[in-house]
């Protein structure tokens, strides 16, 4: 399969390539971005690496490489300063993201292509992408709050010294600042979380709040984030490449699933060849739903201010 992603010559998109040749599932990998020379660069390092990891074809480019590709990753945009929340990128964001959008659609995607939305604020910017390019919504997924449930993951087995690999919790709702932590399922090896030793109440508060500042603090104190969201990047495309109805976190329009509608946010979502295969709207803690349904309420906000402009 082949994969496309859009802003592949900056940090993100870069990065997330780089996971996808590690994991090795992708045959090819292109890379498209307004400075195709960066892109090249990027996939001639790439290509490089290739006999030591796998056997693909890793090229840079534009949007001739459309029409051919399985999944179309977007990671361009401009970068959140320190002190911004997601949230307020959308005013710089929205135009370069409607115009990726036209461009996309422009070249001719296959009609069974997944688009998976990284770029921020990446809830609003899926529903946009969802509305814009004529794909049947299941095929449009945001990377939503998988990167921030596998940094809230690292952060408790930090803390705890547990292993991270069987330390699992998910963080739902907005990527951003109504995110909701789900302590409800949290559990170390499958024991409750609640139960293992070092846990706490006062713990658990100190450890949402630095996942929620996450980003912010990698952005402070070292300008942007790459890796961790490379590796999420790779968990929902290898998702897709397999077929694995993985249940992942990811962002995508809502119709209902814990009574929010009409806007873009992750549940947990089973993620398959054809991007949204179902969504599970699981037991959560009363409080857990209302911060869902706060979520959707603080996005829509949002949306409503986004749609009226681009409309």
């Amino acid at each position: 399969m082949k994969v496309s992603i859009i802003g592949g010559g900056g940090l993100v998109g870069s990065c997330a390539a780089y996971a996808l040749q590690c994991g090795g599932l992708a045959r090819e990998i292109a890379l498209l971005d307004v400075n195709q020379e960066l892109a090249v660069g990027q996939a001639l390092d790439l290509q490089h690496g290739g006999p030591s990891v796998a056997d693909q074809t890793i090229v840079g480019g534009g949007y001739e490489h459309i029409p051919s590709s399985d999944v179309i990753c977007i990671t361009a945009g401009l970068r959140r300063k320190p002190d911004e929340s997601r949230l307020d990128l959308i005013n710089r964001n929205t135009d370069l993201f409607v115009q990726i959008l036209n461009d996309v659609k422009a070249a001719g995607p296959k009609p069974t292509a997944i688009v998976l939305v990284v770029s921020n604020p990446v809830d609003i910017l899926t529903y946009v992408a969802a509305q814009k390019l004529g794909l049947p919504e299941n095929q449009v997924i945001g990377l939503g709050t998988q990167l921030d449930t596998i940094r809230f993951c690292a952060l408790i087995a930090e803390q705890l010294k547990s292993p991270p690999t069987q330390t699992r919790a998910l963080i739902l709702g907005e990527h951003g600042e109504s995110m909701v932590p789900v302590w409800s399922s949290a559990t170390i090896a499958g024991l409750p979380l609640d139960k293992y030793p070092g846990w706490s109440p006062t713990l658990a508060t100190q450890l949402f709040t630095r996942t929620r500042g996450s980003g912010a603090e990698v952005i402070k104190r070292k300008g942007g984030a790459g890796f961790a969201v490379g590796i999420a990047i790779r968990d929902v495309i290898d998702a897709v490449i397999l077929d694995q109805r993985r249940v992942l976190p990811v962002s995508s329009v809502q119709r209902g699933c814990f009574g929010v509608r009409d806007v873009a946010l992750s549940v947990p979502t089973v993620v398959g060849r054809t991007g949204v295969v179902d969504r599970m709207e699981i037991d959560l803690w009363p409080k857990e739903v209302q911060g869902m349904r706060a979520s959707g309420a603080a996005l829509r906000k949002t949306l409503d201010v986004v749609l009226k402009r681009i409309r």
